[in-house]
């Protein structure tokens, strides 16, 4: 090896040795630790899957007509029965009025046909008119009365299209995506909005065949968000569909969110920690000695003589504040709650014990 490699070689480990030594030089770094714990829970099965809406439709209009008016646009919340599109009323208006006419019309000619009803049967019984013309006036009768039934439906019609020119929420929740611009001429069943419900959403998973058995309706089942960091939710399983995908085999299951401040958004992607089977033997840890970096979770448990060892764990179910941990911890090992984010592996460590709440509900529905 030349001898400038050499030099700079033996430059770098000097430097490199004393940029760790003063680290250390600086004396035990002061923490508060906990015992890790050995509990009995229910095992955890993680999955990812979808935010979807549980009430999702596309509303459409019931009469045909020119959009006039656009009530609500992409992202308003609407109540349920709030306006969304109105459209021109004046051609339904007209034709309901004509309507109206030809329906007094034939209401007089009804009542005129029962009057000369009522005289011909009169007649008739002192024989001055014969039974046909009985017979013709009460066939007269009956066409009116026919004819003002008819209309009458006409009218109805024609004033349930005039309130249905404005198309309302069928529910209440967000525009998803609008259909129509104003005017724009809709055909009955034209599309006119997208209607999304944010208050109870659910996520859809897909679970390995082999975990079917211990799916139960009911459990509980805890979310976390990719988009919203430190933020978890506990969710319920609303259903398990009974067939499974022939290709991978899992069986589609959708667990119920409650989404009352809107803060989740259809087609967030979610993390689920489902509680199945029987419970088991399991270690936790409080979720305070966690440290999560560059999407790497671990914890620093205190080794003999009071120096810190660095153990990479996966995180399971959590309940108040402990957490389900599987990886490079034992129970009865102290791990560090207090002062673990700038810790090194290694590095000599001293402090006292930190109390936490029993984790007695951990793991139960």
């Amino acid at each position: 090896m030349p001898q400038q490699q050499r030099s700079f070689l033996l430059l770098w480990a000097v430097l490199c040795s004393g940029a760790v030594g003063a680290a250390f030089a600086q004396g035990p770094a002061e923490i508060r630790h906990t015992t890790a714990l050995e509990h009995r829970v229910q095992q955890t099965l993680r999955l990812t899957g979808s935010v979807e809406a549980r009430r999702i439709a596309v509303v459409a209009t019931e009469v045909a007509g020119v959009v006039d008016q656009l009530m609500a646009t992409e992202g308003t919340h609407v109540r349920r029965g709030a306006a969304l599109v109105r459209l021109r009323r004046k051609p339904i208006e007209l034709r309901r009025q004509a309507a109206q006419g030809q329906l007094a019309e034939a209401e007089a000619r009804l009542k005129s046909a029962e009057l000369k009803l009522q005289r011909t049967r009169e007649l008739r019984a002192s024989e001055v008119v014969s039974t046909q013309q009985v017979d013709d006036a009460n066939y007269d009768t009956e066409a009116w009365q026919g004819r003002v039934a008819q209309l009458r439906a006409e009218v109805a019609t024609l004033e349930r299209d005039l309130q249905n020119t404005t198309v309302r929420a069928s529910f209440s929740g967000v525009i998803g995506r609008e259909h129509v611009q104003i005017g724009e001429w809709l055909d009955v069943g034209n599309p006119v909005v997208e209607l999304i419900s944010l208050d109870t959403l659910e996520v859809r998973l897909e679970v390995p065949e082999r975990h079917f058995g211990g799916l139960v309706i009911g459990a509980k089942a805890q979310v976390r968000f990719d988009a919203l960091p430190g933020f978890e939710i506990d969710g319920t399983i609303r259903t398990v569909v009974p067939r499974a995908d022939p290709q991978s085999r899992t069986f589609p299951t959708l667990i119920s969110l409650p989404n009352p401040e809107r803060r989740l958004g259809v087609g967030m992607l979610a993390q689920v920690d489902l509680t199945i089977g029987q419970e088991a033997p399991q270690i936790l840890v409080p979720k305070d000695a966690i440290v999560t970096r560059d999407g790497q979770s671990f914890l620093f448990a205190i080794s003999y003589g009071g120096l810190v060892r660095r153990a990479v764990v996966e995180t399971g179910i959590g309940a108040g504040q402990w957490i389900v941990v599987r990886g490079e911890v034992s129970a009865g090992e102290m791990v560090i709650t207090r002062g673990n984010e700038g810790l090194q592996d290694g590095q000599n460590v001293v402090g006292d014990v930190l109390d936490y709440p029993p984790p007695e509900a951990l793991g139960k529905p």
